[in-house]
């Protein structure tokens, strides 16, 4: 089965992303440390705009990301950040095909 991955742009309020990025960087990362199927979940700054964060995610299948998706950890997160976000995250669901540093 395909491994799937996930670019995700968290918009924060302005002013608010690096209070966006202490509850990722606690909340976010403790949530997902426990799954197994969740094998990538990096934030990164984007360079360009100072109010926007941006995720890569990789999960082992469908599955692994659907787990995610729906725990109960991801509606704690949702919770937790909501106060900081300008709106909606934007989701690009992809397959990966070919990387260095990654067991594809």
């Amino acid at each position: 089965m395909a491994k799937t991955a996930l670019l995700a742009k968290l918009t924060a309020k302005d002013g608010q992303r690096d209070a966006l990025l202490s509850v990722i960087s606690d909340l976010g990362i403790r949530n997902v440390s426990g799954e197994p199927g969740t094998e990538v979940y990096a934030a990164h700054k984007d360079q360009n705009d100072e109010n926007v964060v941006w995720f890569y995610e990789m999960y082992s299948d469908k599955d692994a990301l659907a787990a995610h998706g729906g725990s109960d950890g991801m509606k704690e997160f949702g919770r937790a950040t909501g106060e900081f976000m300008a709106g909606r995250a934007e989701l690009i669901f992809l397959e990966p095909v070919c990387a260095k540093g990654l067991d594809l």
